[in-house]
């Protein structure tokens, strides 16, 4: 091997197929040489995640080689499967990150092509991904001796039948040779529009040696420091969750946004943002009509925001306060730049950051179709616009004289994507303020290194189960060193709760930052620039319950890390994780206590006998406690989350003003029921509109509140008395609401029961609760397989 060799592993896990390979990569006759030294592709449907390391691995022996021995790690980026391209793309960052290597990403498209190419086609190749719902993703080449070349600018997606027509429509479309695993379903489409050269199907994926024949192909993947961080996958369009939520959000505005009365003091403090929908854009023209009254600008009509709503390739969102629209933005795409269409913010909110939050919304969506660059027009004159858009990112490019009038010239600006948003502005730039690669710390004094050595066995754990990407590292005497959480909540308070496709899918983006913070912060605590993986003793992994796209992306990071590392690795139950968080507010306690979990996704009563045994004594039967909160705040226009609204107006207001029931408050056992409360409140709600009267809400939540808390807490003595335990503890999100824990205290504190509720941080998703179990289990050798998938349905 060459001084300019590098031992490469490259793997794609976006088709049906998962492709593997380990290779040199080298110099040689004026390109990139490829020399493969083990190779493992084979079907894998839905198994990506249970046989992506080990295969790795295997392939790696095969070769002679060892972790330590890889140079670079190269992943396929997709387009694909969004799911399988995210577990791919997570195990390449946590690889990345254990072996403190680069890790670049191809196009899967690409790799097709290359395939192709190897197998000895020439001349024009289509390759057709499989895009669901009846759409593709059309990749067109031309290629020759020295390899394919792209006759397209980037990714795309289209309906089948418009891509086959598209390509028939071609003076040389006859002569396409078809490829791709689309060809499973459309062939005959293709075929019908007069495309009929299919090659074999044994050339329709990816493969690892065409994987790396495309990255040696690209010089861009060879330059620079390869940070983990920013390789994100291919996306062609929003998710279909995000898709629906759009055309959800212009059927009916929440029941009681025109009618529901506020609290002047909570004004402010929701502040959120949303896809524009057909109900805004009457408040979203009168904006704009007020905003540039009176200027050379003329105001967009009611007529055209509706236009631009039913348009393709628009993204249009609206910051709102408690139903009231105080800005919007709008962009469309134009190839890969996004025209930024326009940007208003009422007068009374400026120099808020709303402005800068609406820009990042419409240029993230812009990144995630494909754009690279970003582009506007804005007044000469208008100095807070030009000093806002200067601030992110946009320089002058040109100048349209007279374009607001004469003598009022239009500056033409543009920005490289993503905008230089700081990540403390709590935007959406999964690339920003991303640390120098690989990680370092050549200057750990002989002090720190013996303080990291002392503290050991060190365990760094993760948690995605939900909304949060969250990462801690504690020490081997259960001390925590290091604790970071990364939010989702703006980005899923727009669609009134969590969407499961757009957390998976931040969990991807978020996964390497919260893994350097975390690992800065240990080194800050032992007295060095950071903790290294080869620091680390064990990585422990929420493996469930939870949403089974936000889980994979975790594991999957978690088993790269582990596995680049030469750690063990440990698979953590979410709920025990929140059962141990009680033991940062006590440290000695000990079972048998009962306990009670309430959140957004469990609502349950258990009899912890022993760390490890537990006795499930009762659940809910239709909605948890979080998910009833979250549903009354939704029908009220409060946004999402809605406990902690919620609760704040509760503090305000009688919680006698109306008698809600008590579901199952005397049922005789531990199951709880929140269905019908919630039917109950949206009844009244409905009844108070169609009276005429305006909703008293610090009282309908204070009534609303008041009725989950008596069955809680009754339910919770019966518990203890019947179990005989003189602890009982709290867990989960809704453990952080002020009234709740004051009521577990107050009622079983007159019996004598300690009550042990965790600190508010330690409430909601957290890894330092999973480190604790993770930590537990590592000592007692109960070690997960590198094999280990997510868990979605795992019981306690």
């Amino acid at each position: 091997m060459t001084t300019q060799d590098r031992v490469v592993l490259a793997f794609d896990t976006s088709t049906d197929e998962l492709a593997c390979a380990v290779a040199r990569v080298g110099e040689g006759d004026g390109r990139r040489r490829v020399e493969v030294l083990a190779s493992g592709d084979r079907p894998c449907r839905r198994q990506a995640n249970v046989e992506l390391v080990p295969t790795c691995l295997g392939l790696l022996d095969e070769a002679g080689l060892s972790m330590g021995d890889v140079d670079r790690v190269v992943v396929g980026r997709g387009p694909g499967s969004f799911t399988g391209v995210r577990i791919g793309i997570a195990t390449a960052k946590g690889l990345g990150c254990g072996l403190d290597r680069p890790v670049a990403g191809a196009s899967t498209l690409d790799a097709v092509a290359w395939r192709a190419w190897a197998a000895g086609v020439r001349g024009l190749v289509g390759v057709v991904g499989d895009a669901m719902r009846r759409e593709v993703y059309p990749g067109l080449y031309g290629v020759d001796d020295e390899g394919p070349k792209r006759l397209f600018s980037v990714e795309t997606v289209m309906k089948a039948p418009a891509a086959a027509a598209a390509w028939a429509d071609r003076a040389d479309g006859a002569d396409i040779q078809l490829t791709g695993d689309g060809l499973r379903k459309y062939r005959g489409l293709f075929a019908e529009a007069g495309l009929a050269a299919v090659l074999p199907e044994d050339l329709w994926h990816p493969t690892g040696e065409s994987l790396l024949l495309s990255a040696a192909a690209d010089p861009a993947l060879w330059e620079g420091d390869g940070h983990p961080a920013l390789v994100l996958p291919v996306y062609t369009r929003l998710s279909d969750a995000e898709e629906n939520e759009l055309k959800r959000l212009g059927m009916a505005e929440p029941a009681t946004v025109a009618t529901t009365g506020v609290d002047d003091a909570l004004a402010g403090r929701h502040l959120q943002l949303r896809p524009m929908g057909v109900n805004d854009v009457p408040q979203v023209a009168l904006l704009e009509d007020a905003v540039f009254a009176g200027t050379e600008h003329t105001p967009w009509s009611e007529a055209m925001f509706s236009q631009e709503l039913g348009a393709e390739g628009r993204t249009w969102w609206v910051a709102h306060d408690q139903g009231e629209v105080v800005g919007f933005a709008g962009a469309q795409m134009a190839g890969d730049d996004l025209e930024v269409l326009d940007v208003c913010v009422s007068p009374a909110r400026r120099r808020e950051g709303v402005g800068r939050r609406l820009l990042a919304r419409v240029t993230y969506d812009g990144q995630m179709l494909g754009a690279r660059t970003a582009s506007l027009e804005v007044f000469e004159d208008n100095a807070a616009a030009r000093a806002l858009y200067g601030s992110v990112g946009f320089s002058e490019a040109g100048r349209r004289p007279d374009y607001y009038g004469s003598g009022h010239d239009a500056l033409i600006l543009t920005a490289s994507l993503p905008l230089s948003i700081a990540a403390s502005d709590d935007l959406p730039d999964p690339t920003a303020a991303v640390e120098p690669w690989p990680m370092a710390d050549a200057g750990r004094t002989a002090e720190a290194a013996a303080a990291v050595e002392a503290a050991k066995p060190l365990v760094l754990s993760i948690e995605s189960s939900c909304d949060e990407t969250a990462m801690a590292v504690i020490d081997g005497t259960g001390e925590i060193v290091a604790n970071v959480v990364a939010t989702q909540i703006d980005f899923h308070a727009r669609f009134g709760g969590v969407v499961p496709e757009i957390a998976s899918r931040k969990h991807t983006e978020a996964v390497v930052g919260v893994f350097e913070e975390a690992m800065a912060q240990a080194g800050a605590h032992f007295g060095c620039k950071t903790l290294l993986a080869s620091d680390l003793d064990c990585v422990g992994v929420t493996q469930g319950p939870g949403l089974v796209g936000a889980l994979v992306v975790g594991i999957a990071f978690a088993k790269g890390l582990a596995a680049a590392a030469g750690v063990p690795l440990v698979g953590v139950n979410h709920l025990e994780g929140h059962l141990y968080a009680n033991l940062f507010e006590t440290p000695d306690l000990e079972p048998p206590f009962v306990a009670s979990l309430v959140s957004g996704g469990h609502t349950m009563l258990v009899h912890v006998r022993d760390w490890g045994d537990y006795e499930v004594l009762g659940e809910t039967i239709d909605d948890a406690v979080g998910e009833a909160f979250d549903k009354v705040a939704k029908a009220l226009g409060l946004g999402y989350p809605g406990g902690p609204v919620i609760s704040r107006l509760a503090e305000q207001g009688d919680p006698k003003a109306v008698a809600f029931p008590r579901a199952m408050l005397h049922s005789h056992d531990y199951r709880f029921s929140l269905s019908g409360l919630k039917t109950a409140v949206i009844t009244h709600i409905e009844a108070e509109n169609a009276a005429g009267r305006p909703i008293d809400l610090p009282d309908l939540a204070a009534s609303f509140q008041a009725a989950v808390i008596d069955v809680q807490v009754a339910k919770a003595l019966t518990a203890v008395e019947e179990c005989d335990v003189d602890d009982f503890c709290v867990g989960g999100g809704v453990a952080a609401n002020p009234a709740l824990r004051a009521a577990y205290r107050e009622r079983l504190g007159e019996r004598g029961v300690r009550v042990t509720v965790p600190p508010m941080n330690a409430c909601t998703d957290n890894a330092a609760m999973i480190a604790l179990v993770a930590l537990r289990d590592y000592r007692a050798g109960r070690l997960a397989p590198l094999s280990m998938d997510g868990d979605p349905n795992m019981s306690l």
